[in-house]
């Protein structure tokens, strides 16, 4: 099998051979940090997280580096606003993203750059492109000269006469060009600056990238990446900048994932029509939202809307009852094989376990012969191996996490049947679900970022963010539990279905088992089918 990734440059699917054998370098674009992030620049941190995670599955060293924006008009703006310095915004705004990382279980880069580290640098690429010709200073200002780069507008598939006739309403009398972009901006007044060989200034967007990626990852390196909305001008004006200086392919590779819209319309600060990562937060589970980001291709758009996030938390909360389902089925096999099997999924990665599958090479204790299985069992085992090769081949797709999905949710099905029809411990079944879980966990929690938490875990979290906004607490249900308790061990059956029928008309739904009655709150969606 070989990876396939759909290449913004070429406008098709190339299969993925890095630069250096072994090693993968990303280059990914940052925020600006000037505001909270919202959940279109959440799509960009996850999709690229599981890039990075699933090239590390495959065995590759990922050196993968995301910039920060730390200097900028709006940044200036802000601090305006708020009566403190641009550095004191910045490092604000930075310190929340990096939290927003992490709060949606995101991997942190390998480097996280910010622009006014990497001044030198900066300076230092102007004036090679200055002394190249293809950039010319103009009071105070550096520009790039676009006709100076044949290639300028291939990229993004621009025509240079259309932009031209689209650039004349914006007379700058400093170009020679109106098409030339920015490298270095003289200093205004009680801005941020530092000295350069053209006069105090600070630097243009395009040219940040150029020398944080050259830094980093050096002049061409592997995949490059970012949202959609950075094709133009961002990401052709860093190709015409950096391939003008080096001579050289700036990335192999260029991956861009499509937006987030809102009825349609791209999410963004701009249109005061997007949602915080952290507003998200606080009613959905990280692990809902990110299931809610790869439930389609990256490279299309996705829209935002609450029944999309509940239907992702619904699908999500179908994943953590398989899981449950076949940890109890497991927890029940007392025998010396139950308890290898048990110790072997506590200690040994499920990452091991979905190479190595130990149950298809028959090595106790999972040596089991495949005359010896039920039906149910041998179904459940074909499967489990089917979709182990399905998933490598959803990834080996441009990453396509969607497939994978779909996959994942048809193997948790086969769980939840098998432990219905094969209520009883068996010599096979224990094994057999046991490699099943150990694909659905092993790829969702190392891959994709979910089922990283317990399932009773998950369901705790769900129940308290579900219990918001209605008129009942943890500790009212947990008493009439006990109540209901009480009623059953006096064969009271009345008054127990009784209390169980109130709480069903909160939304509470009562699970009965022999180690206690667990309760959780039912969804929206839940209400709705129910209704």
């Amino acid at each position: 099998m070989t990876l396939r990734i759909y290449n913004t440059r070429t406008g098709e699917k190339e299969p993925f051979t890095p630069l250096e054998p072994g090693r993968v370098s990303i280059y990914v674009c940052g925020v600006t940090t000037y505001n909270y992030c919202h959940i279109g620049h959440g799509r960009a941190m996850v999709v690229f997280d599981v890039v990075a995670r699933e090239l590390r599955r495959r065995g590759l060293e990922v050196n993968f580096v995301r910039n920060y924006t730390d200097v900028d008009d709006k940044i200036i703006r802000r601090s305006l606003q708020e009566s403190i310095s641009a550095q004191e915004v910045s490092d604000k705004y930075v310190h929340a993203t990096q939290e927003d990382i992490l709060a949606l279980g995101c991997h942190p880069p390998t480097v996280e750059p910010r622009v006014t580290e990497h001044m030198d640098d900066i300076i230092s690429l102007i004036q090679r492109l200055v002394e190249k010709g293809h950039a010319y200073p103009s009071n105070g200002d550096v520009y790039f000269s676009v006709e100076s780069f044949t290639p300028y507008g291939r990229f993004s598939n621009r025509n240079l006469e259309d932009l031209r006739a689209g650039s004349r309403i914006e007379i700058n009398e400093q170009k020679a060009n109106p098409l030339d972009f920015a490298l270095w901006k003289a200093a205004k007044p009680g801005e941020p600056a530092w000295e350069s060989p053209w006069g105090g200034g600070r630097p243009g967007w395009h040219i940040e990238c150029s020398a944080m990626s050259a830094h980093y990852l050096g002049e061409s390196f592997d995949i490059h990446g970012g949202g959609s909305d950075l094709v133009f001008p961002h990401h052709e004006n860093e190709i015409a900048q950096s391939e003008a200086a080096s001579g050289k392919m700036l990335a192999r590779y260029w991956m861009h994932n499509g937006m987030i819209t809102v009825n349609q319309e791209k999410m963004s600060k701009s249109l005061n029509n997007f949602f915080t990562i952290r507003e998200a937060l606080v009613r959905f589970h990280r692990e809902a939202i990110r299931l809610f980001l790869l439930s389609t291709q990256y490279r299309n758009p996705v829209d935002y809307s609450d029944t999309s996030l509940e239907e992702s938390e619904a699908g999500l909360e179908r994943l953590y009852q398989a899981v449950a389902q076949a940890e109890k089925f497991i927890a029940r096999d007392k025998s010396p094989r139950g308890i290898q099997v048990r110790e072997l999924l506590e200690q040994i990665p499920a990452e091991r376990l979905m190479k190595e599958r130990p149950w298809s090479r028959l090595e106790a204790p999972w040596e089991v012969p495949t005359a010896r299985l039920s039906l149910a069992e041998r179904e459940l085992l074909e499967l489990t191996e089917q979709v182990q090769q399905r998933l490598d081949e959803a990834m080996d797709d441009d990453f396509n996490t969607a497939r994978a999905l779909g996959h994942l949710f048809e193997l948790a099905r086969a769980i939840g049947r098998f432990v219905t029809v094969q209520p009883k411990v068996s010599a096979g079944a224990t094994p057999v679900l046991a490699a099943a879980q150990s694909v659905l966990v092993g790829f969702s929690r190392d891959v994709l970022g979910l089922l990283s938490v317990t399932p009773a875990a998950f369901q705790e979290d769900l129940n308290i963010r579900r219990l918001q906004g209605r008129d009942v607490t943890p500790e009212a249900i947990d008493a009439q539990i006990a109540e209901r308790r009480e009623a059953r061990a006096s064969k009271d059956w009345a008054r127990s279905d009784r209390i169980r029928d109130q709480l069903a008309d909160q939304g509470i739904v009562l699970e009965d088992s022999p180690e206690g009655t667990l309760w959780k709150v039912t969804s929206r969606i839940d209400i709705a089918k129910n209704s």
